[in-house]
């Protein structure tokens, strides 16, 4: 039967491929297969080697490592390529993007270099821990409603020493721009809505993101103050005039004042949700850590506060309020239960990380080199990229204890599953393998002489300073900290 949809569905999946396949610029056709291999073993990745016995990957496990430490993979290219596919938007029509940093963690990897103490969450009850890996930044699409998908955009690795706050704002620019070169954003369509959590400093990529179409909506620890704006100087008054009004509290609600706007919202789950919003608050800012050698006087950055309550939580925890900072001022109701909503969507961006660590195998492999694990980042991306534009085309393979769901509320551990028979109508662009035989390697029974080199454990710093973990090179000294 003639189906237009499915057709142009199955024509967009089949032009990523071969872009995809354009973009590996060395050990193409292994890198390939390498993806193809992650989309169509059966169950979880455990083991990088374990790859190579899918029907999928023609090659032995050595072109597997031959692949993953000598391919290359033109970043750019693929990014622009993520940039110019369909993309989810909100209700209203607008982009969302929500922004976070995952830990791939190595904390026994010495040799490993460019490693960093990662905040960990759930490794022991009620623990935040800091494990040494490999933090990387990862931009994705959000969808409207509640949802296991997101359209992944960028993924960067986080150097040791560096600052956060400049790296994601560099990052979320760079986004933005390949959107509007792409036709996502016109002149006169709605600003794009960039989602980020409470580790990230919310005015301040709202200041640094200065010029572009966006809006920043961030979350704020409970116990932050902000300021109103000055109040209006009164005539014949004399000396320098104020720049900050009175302390706005977040634990003291005789300092908060009358909110500008007041919204109610029945929910299912949660009961009454309810949004206070005040208008024009802004933090006061001092020349200190990140605006350490600030040029000029310190800007005001002004925003909408959100405080969001509901009735009741479905674990039956306590229900704590979530306080919100939009970069927009002079907001509405309908545009404050937007933002609140638009901030509840970000969690799904933590489905995604869980897809790509306990099913697609992300932090399974023990590689060594950084860059090897950047490559198999990449891959991992264009593996759920392409699991997304299966989407209206994969049958539904549920288990017999699972049930039956629409086509449209399929996760993408589902659509996995029918991959492989979607992928025999798809062209693969990959080579067939030519026969060779294994080099000679190491004599039997001699050992290695070159040890591996040893990698301090580096910080990442709010202002950007580096600061390096000792390492022990004799025993019997005794350590001592650098930086």
């Amino acid at each position: 039967m003639h189906d237009p949809d499915r057709e142009a569905a199955l024509g967009e999946l089949v032009r990523f491929r071969q872009e995809f396949y354009a973009c590996l610029t060395a050990r193409a056709d292994a890198l390939f297969e390498l993806a193809e291999a992650v989309l169509c073993t059966d169950g979880p990745v455990r083991s990088l080697v374990g790859l190579s016995l899918a029907p999928e990957h023609r090659r032995g496990h050595g072109a597997l490592y031959d692949a993953m430490n000598c391919g290359r993979i033109d970043i750019e290219r693929l990014r622009t390529t993520l940039a110019g596919l369909p993309l989810p938007r909100a209700a209203d029509g607008r982009l969302v993007l929500a922004v976070d940093v995952s830990p791939w963690v190595r904390p026994d990897a010495n040799t490993s270099p460019d490693r960093s103490f990662c905040h960990t969450y759930g490794r022991g009850r009620d623990q935040h821990l800091m494990i040494p890996g490999w933090p990387y930044s990862i931009v994705a699409a959000l969808e409207a409603g509640r949802t296991s998908w997101t359209a992944l955009l960028d993924a960067i690795r986080l150097q040791p020493g560096c600052d956060v706050a400049a790296v994601t704002t560099v990052q979320i620019r760079q986004v933005v721009e390949r959107l509007i070169a792409a036709g996502h954003w016109q002149p006169g369509d709605p600003e794009i809505l960039v989602v980020l959590d409470a580790g990230y400093d919310a005015p301040r990529v709202a200041h640094l993101l200065g010029g572009l179409p966006v809006q920043i909506l961030g979350r704020m620890r409970s116990d932050r103050v902000l300021r109103r704006p000055a109040p209006a100087r009164m005539p014949g008054a004399r000396g320098r005039p104020a720049r900050h009004g009175g302390e706005f509290i977040f634990r003291d609600p005789a300092s908060w004042g009358d909110e500008h706007v007041i919204t109610r919202t029945p929910t299912r789950l949660y009961g009454t949700a309810t949004a206070q919003a005040w208008n024009r608050l802004h933090p006061r800012l001092t020349s200190r850590a990140a605006w350490t050698g600030h040029q000029g006087p310190l800007p005001i950055i002004e925003g909408t506060l959100i405080r969001l309550t509901v009735d009741r939580l479905p674990s039956g925890g306590q229900a704590k309020p979530v306080w919100l900072w939009c970069s927009a001022i002079d907001l509405d109701a309908a545009d404050i239960d937007r933002c609140w909503q638009a901030f509840l969507r970000r969690f799904d961006i933590e489905h995604t990380f869980r897809l790509f660590k306990q099913t697609l195998g992300w932090t399974v492999p023990k590689l060594r080199d950084p860059e090897a694990a950047d490559r198999w980042t990449w891959l991992i991306i264009t593996a759920h990229t392409q699991l997304r534009l299966a989407r209206p085309l994969t049958a539904d393979l549920r288990r017999p204890w699972e049930k039956p769901a629409p086509p449209e509320r399929l996760t993408p551990a589902r659509i996995r599953r029918g991959f492989r028979n979607l992928r025999t109508k798809t062209p693969s662009p990959a080579g067939a393998p030519k026969p060779t035989r294994p080099g000679p390697g190491r004599p039997p029974g001699s050992t290695n002489h070159r040890r591996a080199p040893r990698h301090n454990v580096g910080r990442i710093l709010t202002t950007g300073e580096a600061y390096q973990r000792p390492t022990h090179h004799n025993k019997g000294t005794k350590p001592r900290r650098q930086g």
